[in-house]
């Protein structure tokens, strides 16, 4: 090691942020154990490496003691004396090594390997603060490879994985196709930043919202909730914070464009629009779109309500298995009973 080595550590603390005082830690470290692997133990033994010419000294470091036990790791006040007078016991006696020539080459060696190594580990470090953070936010890349049903996706720098429970059931990508996702959740492991997208998620819903409808991103009209069942059915509940935006027209878009802009990204998924109000009853009436309701009965204690739906309607406000009660549901966090007309008046007529 040189003085060209330092002005290379210098460069790199510069340009890939690299602090250089860690670099040459590790550098003693492993001469240190490139020196016991080669030249066998010789007690406790210390490296140094100058941080402004890069010379390295190699010392073994003994602790005087009144008599010794252990002559690797000790010496005797008497002889420590003879070497210096100011000597005392409990001090620390260093003396330095020669190791042989050919040392100096697997010091080099040795110093290239450390280099190389925190650069990968720096650069590691980089790509998983430039995610980090960034969790539930949408991004683009393009599919590198499909295996075993996972979805390899380049993201530029990195590469992602969309695992078979994070796909939208029944889509299907080739390789090159261009994929959006949002970042479900990003790790710092040994072979670097581990990326996790997402298409199932509603942030996916809400993200393309934002992208889509300009009153959203500038927060005129706010997104209070989003339950999804993905590939099949989503619900959006949305308000204006100024009463001449209308939040459903506005996230429907002129002619449908801006929700048929997110549709077509989400492999046709349907989406209903429905207006949050903070009354229940009149939350819980919207929630269940397309169907109309007559009555809705809270229970603010039970957090649940009784909605009762024209009887040709019961069906369509139940949805296909439930889906749509469920989606209602989820989407206004009540416990909510369908009943039609008729049902309902039977049951008053009963009490």
């Amino acid at each position: 090691m040189n003085k060209d080595m330092i002005s290379a550590l210098n460069e790199l603390e510069k340009d890939k942020g690299i602090s250089k005082d860690i670099v040459i830690a590790a550098m003693e470290t492993a001469l240190l154990s490139g020196f016991k692997k080669n030249y066998g133990k010789a007690g406790k033994i210390k490296i140094d490496i100058d941080r402004e010419t890069g010379d390295y000294k190699i010392f073994t470091e003994k602790t005087v003691v009144e008599e010794v036990e252990d002559p690797v790791s000790e010496i005797s006040l008497e002889d420590a004396k003879e070497i210096n007078k100011k000597f005392e016991i409990g001090d620390l006696y260093k003396k330095e090594l020669k190791p042989k020539k050919d040392f100096g080459r697997i010091a080099a060696q040795t110093s290239r390997q450390v280099i190389l190594q925190k650069i990968r580990e720096a650069e590691r470090d980089n790509i998983y603060n430039e995610y980090h953070g960034r969790e539930s936010e949408v991004i683009t890349g393009i599919v590198q490879r499909i295996s075993k049903n996972n979805i390899f996706v380049n993201l530029g720098k990195i590469e992602g994985i969309l695992t078979e429970n994070e796909q939208i059931p029944n889509e299907t990508f080739s390789q090159g196709d261009r994929i959006k996702a949002v970042i479900l959740d990003v790790k710092n492991t040994t072979k670097g930043a581990n990326i996790t997208l997402s298409r199932v998620h509603p942030d996916l819903i809400k993200r393309l919202f934002e992208l889509e409808v300009p009153e959203i991103y500038e927060g005129v009209i706010e997104i209070f909730n989003i339950s999804r069942e993905a590939g099949s059915r989503t619900k959006i509940a949305v308000f204006s914070n100024d009463e001449n935006v209308d939040p459903v027209g506005s996230c429907v878009g002129n002619r449908g464009s801006r929700v048929k802009a997110i549709v077509d990204e989400i492999n046709g998924e349907k989406i209903d629009i429905v207006v949050y109000d903070k009354d229940p009853a009149v939350f819980i009436s919207n929630s269940l779109n397309p169907a109309n309701t007559v009555k809705v009965d809270v229970s603010e204690k039970e957090k649940s309500a009784v909605v009762v739906v024209p009887d040709f309607q019961l069906s369509l406000a139940i949805g296909k298995e439930g889906q749509n009660a469920r989606l209602a549901a989820k989407l206004t966090g009540w416990k909510i009973d369908i009943k039609s007309e008729s049902q309902y008046e039977g049951k008053i007529d009963k009490e």
